[in-house]
C-alpha cells in the first residue's frame, strides 16, 4: 500500500532562489506529522505543491500513490486543505458555509459539521464577516473535516485560537488519525506538536534538516539535573561519565548537564543518599532553535 505522502526531490524556486530545496519525505497512513520551521522556511510552499496549486521547479510528489500533478483530481477528492490565510464567503452564515461545502464534496454530511461546531463552541448562525479571526479558524477546521478525508493538509491549524480551543482541535485531529486519516500540518507552535505528533520534519531555509520521532528528538536533548544529598557527595571521578558534565559543586548539591538518557548518572549516584533530584528538559521550542540557528549536527 503506498504511503500517504511522498515527495521526491521536490523543489520550488522563485527568480532562481529556492523556497523549497530538494525535499524527499515519506509520511505514512494514519500518521500525525508535524512540519516545522519558522516563517519563510517553505512549509506553506510544500502544502501548495502537494495540492498542485503551484507547480514544482524540479521533482515530484504523490498522495496515496497518485501523482499530485498528473492525477490532481484524484488527490483533491481524497484530501482536505486548511490554508494559513483562510478566506470565507462573508455573506454566508456558518451553517450555510457548511451546507455549501457539503454540496461540493460528495459524501460530506452537514450533521457531522454541526457536531464538530458543537465541540468547538462555534455558533453557526452568524455571518462569516462578523466572526473574529479565531472563530473563522474554527469554521475553517469544521469545513476541512466535513468529508472525513483520507489526508488532511493543515497550514497553522490552531492559529488565532485560545488554549482551550487549541486542545479541542488537537483532540479532534488525534481522533481523525485514530480512524486512519493522515494529518500533515505545518506549525511553529511547539505545544501543539508535542501534544499531537508522532514524528516531525524540520525545515530550515527550504531544506529538510531532520525527520525525527518526538520522543527521540527530546531524548537526545540536554537535560539540567540538580541533586541534593544527605551526607557525602560523589567525587568528580564518580560522575566523570560520557555525556555528563558537572556544572556546579556546592555540597550537599551538585548540578549536571546530561546529554540523552539519565540512566548512567543515576547508577553512579545510587550508592549515595539522595534527598532531592530535579531535572529540566528544554522545551521543543528551545530544542528546535538549534536546527534553525545551525547549531545541530
Amino acid at each position: 500500500m503506498p504511503a500517504a505522502i511522498q515527495t521526491f526531490d521536490l523543489t520550488k524556486a522563485y527568480d532562481g532562489r529556492p523556497a523549497l530545496d530538494h525535499l524527499s519525505l515519506t509520511v505514512e497512513r494514519g500518521e500525525v506529522f508535524g512540519f516545522l520551521g519558522p516563517n519563510g522556511a517553505g512549509k506553506s510552499t510544500t502544502i501548495r505543491l502537494l495540492l498542485d496549486l503551484i507547480r514544482p521547479t524540479e521533482g515530484r510528489a504523490e498522495i496515496l500513490g497518485f501523482d499530485t500533478r498528473r492525477q490532481s483530481h484524484e488527490v483533491r477528492a481524497r484530501t482536505a486543505y486548511l490554508p494559513g490565510d483562510l478566506r470565507l464567503y462573508g455573506n454566508l452564515r456558518g451553517i450555510e458555509t457548511v451546507e455549501l461545502f457539503c454540496r461540493l464534496r460528495p459524501g460530506a454530511d452537514p450533521a457531522y459539521g454541526i457536531e464538530l461546531a458543537r465541540e468547538l463552541d462555534l455558533d453557526l448562525s452568524k455571518h462569516a464577516n462578523a466572526l473574529s479571526k479565531g472563530t473563522r479558524q474554527k469554521l475553517g477546521v469544521v469545513v476541512a473535516l466535513l468529508g472525513r478525508p483520507d489526508v488532511l493538509l493543515l497550514d497553522e491549524p490552531t492559529s488565532g485560537l485560545d488554549p482551550l480551543m487549541q486542545h479541542a482541535v488537537w483532540e479532534i485531529l488525534r481522533r481523525e488519525a485514530g480512524r486512519g486519516a493522515t494529518v500533515f500540518f505545518s506549525s511553529h507552535v511547539m505545544s501543539e506538536v508535542e501534544q499531537t505528533c508522532e514524528r516531525v520534519g524540520i525545515l530550515r531555509e527550504g531544506r529538510l534538516v531532520a525527520v525525527e520521532p518526538i520522543a527521540a528528538l527530546k531524548g537526545r536533548s540536554l537535560r539540567h539535573v540538580e541533586v541534593s544529598f544527605a551526607g557525602g557527595v560523589p567525587s568528580p571521578a564518580d560522575v566523570a561519565l560520557p555525556g555528563v558534565r558537572e556544572l556546579r559543586r556546592q555540597p550537599p548539591t551538585l548540578e549536571f548537564e546530561v546529554a540523552g538518557e539519565l540512566d548512567a548518572l543515576l547508577r553512579a549516584l545510587s550508592p549515595y543518599h539522595i534527598l532531592d533530584l530535579r531535572t529540566e528538559q528544554p522545551t521543543l521550542d528551545e530544542l528546535l532553535m538549534t536546527y534553525y540557528t545551525g547549531e545541530a549536527a
